[in-house]
């Protein structure tokens, strides 16, 4: 029996390449995605099209209103700056207050449900642009996060990198 993971499945690259990591290191996945009132609605099409593609039996979108908060570009009426100093300390307009901590949230709450015992997240350091949370805590592309107690690995599977230190 394999081990199960959910992954946050956003539509964009970093979460498709986290899915496809997980996927190879022998987890089998389960997806979960977030219409949060963003206005852009691409990416939710983009995750559909990537749990079909890399044949996930169970990919979810929880509906969650995160317009509520205000403050972001991302959720409200806010032009986005197309050419903003990317050497300012102040955060970004288009920052989502919260947004991954929300985010994970739920996913513990499906792992739970889902009987898995990693959340496998995907968010580039590189590409944080000033976000608080991005900016401090990520330091590869894709993140794993096990639950605790961890569930021991199946017999077979692949070593899954998380920073420098392999887990499984």
């Amino acid at each position: 029996m394999k081990p199960k993971a959910v992954v946050l499945l956003s539509g964009g690259l970093d979460s498709a390449v986290a899915l496809a990591h997980a996927q190879d290191a022998g987890y089998e996945c389960a997806a979960l995605s977030f219409d949060y009132g963003q206005r852009h609605r691409i990416e939710l099409e983009c995750a559909q099209r990537q749990a079909l593609l890399q044949m996930v039996k169970d990919h979810r979108t929880a509906t969650i209103d995160l317009r509520l908060f205000g403050g972001s570009a991302l959720t409200a009426d806010v032009e986005v700056p197309k050419d903003r100093d990317l050497t300012s300390s102040e955060i970004p307009i288009t920052y989502v207050p919260a947004r991954n901590t929300i985010f994970l949230s739920f996913a513990l709450g499906f792992a739970e449900v889902f009987g898995a015992g990693t959340i496998v997240t995907g968010m580039n350091a590189v590409d944080y642009s000033g976000y608080p949370i991005a900016a401090r805590n990520t330091s590869l592309p894709t993140s794993v996060w096990p639950i605790w107690p961890p569930k021991p690995p199946s017999p077979g599977s692949k070593p899954f990198a998380f920073g420098r230190r392999w887990w499984t």
